[in-house]
């Protein structure tokens, strides 16, 4: 029998930064000093310019980010991305990040219930890996994904894909995607996801998620569960 639209939800693929982490500019802050380090901008108005397309991708692998704004020099965008990732790491280290409110019982509560769940970001390992050790989530989630040599980033599917294959969940239909960004929705539409969800706690707005596509936007990952009720 194939699938229909009343398939159970069994998997939440959560984004990290914005979504269930609080981060506050640490993003933007990072990218300052990779800029500085690197050199991508020769004026205020390039480093205004690429502040805008940084936030526009908000989302996305960061190192595709540097290698658009590097214009193909790949050594300076290693150079850019290697800055802002330590950067970053030592900001989170710091304690300039914690979850947004809500975000750890929801998780819980879904694994309790017999939910799966999969955390993601578009950070490299090491980044996503200090995020984690500094809320103590090693535990939290079934699986945790981040772009690799294998594994495409946001705003392509496979990061919602892997999750499904890691955790065998039987269908995309059994499948919801939560994220703060217009890349988070693309990335759970085109992973053919029963709903793909936007939240308003992070770098997009309603207009931006709405565009994008969500079926869903909520002010916040504490407002999943009911959606997920209501989906079941």
């Amino acid at each position: 029998m194939g699938t229909t639209a009343t398939d159970p939800i069994s998997l939440v693929v959560f984004d990290m930064a914005g979504t269930t982490v609080e981060d506050s500019g640490l993003v933007q802050q990072s990218f300052l000093a990779a800029d500085s380090h690197a050199g991508l901008s020769k004026t205020d108005a390039d480093r205004e310019e690429m502040l805008r397309y940084v936030s526009d991708t908000m989302g996305q692998s960061k190192i595709v980010v540097f290698r658009h704004l590097a214009k193909g020099n790949e050594e300076q965008a290693q150079s850019a991305n290697k800055e802002f990732e330590r950067c970053y790491a030592q900001l989170v280290a710091e304690g300039n990040c914690s979850p947004i409110s809500g975000a750890e019982d929801v998780i819980t509560s879904l694994r309790s219930s017999g939910i799966k769940t999969a955390l993601t970001t578009g950070f490299a390992k090491e980044t996503q890996s200090a995020i984690i050790q500094a809320l103590g989530w090693q535990d939290l989630a079934d699986v945790v994904l981040c772009p690799s040599a294998d594994v495409r980033g946001r705003p392509y599917p496979d990061m919602p894909l892997t999750a499904l294959m890691r955790t065998r969940t039987d269908s995309v239909r059994s499948m919801i995607v939560l994220g703060d960004t217009s890349s988070d929705v693309i990335s759970g539409l085109r992973a053919g996801a029963r709903a793909s969800i936007g939240v308003l706690t992070g770098a997009h707005n309603r207009a931006q998620l709405s565009e994008a596509g969500a079926t869903h936007i909520l002010d916040s990952v504490a407002d999943l569960p009911a959606l997920v009720a209501a989906l079941r």
